[in-house]
C-alpha cells in the first residue's frame, strides 16, 4: 500500500490501515523516543501517545511530508514534552524536600538498553547518553536523529522543520559539545563521528 492510499484509509478510520501504520513505524517511534528520554518505560508511554495523536490528527494530515517525517515530528515533540514535565516534577520535588516533605524524588544515573547498542559497548553508550543529556536540546535532537536513527541531514531538517544549514550547524556544535563532555570521562578524544 503506497502512502496516499494509506493516508486515505487512515482518514476514513480504517482500523487495518492504523494497525499497518503501528506495525510499520512502532520500532522507529520507540527507538527515537528512547534515544531522547533514555528510559524504556517512558519510551513505551511516549510511543503510545504518538500513535494516539497520529490517530486523532490524521484527518488534518495533508500528505505534504512523508508519514515517517510526520511521525518523527510527533515523537520528538512528545519526547520533549515528557522531558519538560519530568524537569518540572524534579524541581517541584526539590522544593518539597527543602520544605521537609518526605516524598523526595531520587535521581538515578541513566541505565537503559537502546536496541542499537551492542552489549560490549554498553558502558561507552551510557556515557554518551549521559553526555547527550548535558548538551542543548536542539543539538541533542539533531544528533540523535542523525547518528542514532540514521536519518540524513535533509531528513533531520524536514523532521525538525528547519534548514539543512541549521542541521549541519546543530550537529557540528553537538559534536563539539559532546567532545567537551566526554573528555571528562575518556580523557583526550578525537572528534565523535
Amino acid at each position: 500500500m503506497n502512502q496516499p492510499e494509506l493516508i486515505a484509509q487512515l482518514q476514513q478510520g480504517n482500523e487495518q490501515a492504523f494497525t499497518k501504520l503501528v506495525d510499520d513505524w512502532q520500532d522507529m517511534v520507540y527507538n527515537t523516543a528512547l534515544g531522547i528520554v533514555q528510559n524504556e518505560e517512558d519510551a513505551d508511554d511516549i510511543t503510545q501517545e504518538v500513535f494516539i495523536q497520529a490517530y486523532q490528527s490524521i484527518s488534518s494530515f495533508k500528505g505534504d511530508a512523508k508519514i515517517s517525517t510526520w511521525l518523527y515530528r510527533i515523537t520528538v515533540s512528545k519526547a520533549l514534552d515528557h522531558e519538560k514535565r519530568k524537569k518540572r516534577k524534579k524541581r517541584f520535588g526539590f522544593v518539597q524536600s527543602l520544605l521537609g516533605s518526605g516524598d523526595e524524588e531520587h535521581i538515578h544515573p541513566v541505565l537503559f538498553n537502546h536496541p542499537g547498542v551492542e552489549l560490549e559497548k554498553k558502558e561507552k553508550a551510557r556515557e554518551l547518553f549521559n553526555a547527550l543529556k548535558r548538551i542543548p536540546e536542539k543539538q541533542r535532537i539533531a544528533f540523535t536523529l542523525h547518528k542514532l536513527e540514521g536519518q540524513s541531514y535533509q531528513e533531520v531538517a524536514e523532521i525538525m522543520n528547519t534548514t539543512l544549514y541549521a542541521v549541519e550547524s546543530l550537529i557540528g556544535r553537538a559534536k563539539a559539545n559532546l567532545k567537551k563532555e566526554l573528555i571528562k570521562y575518556y580523557g583526550t578524544l578525537k572528534d565523535p563521528k
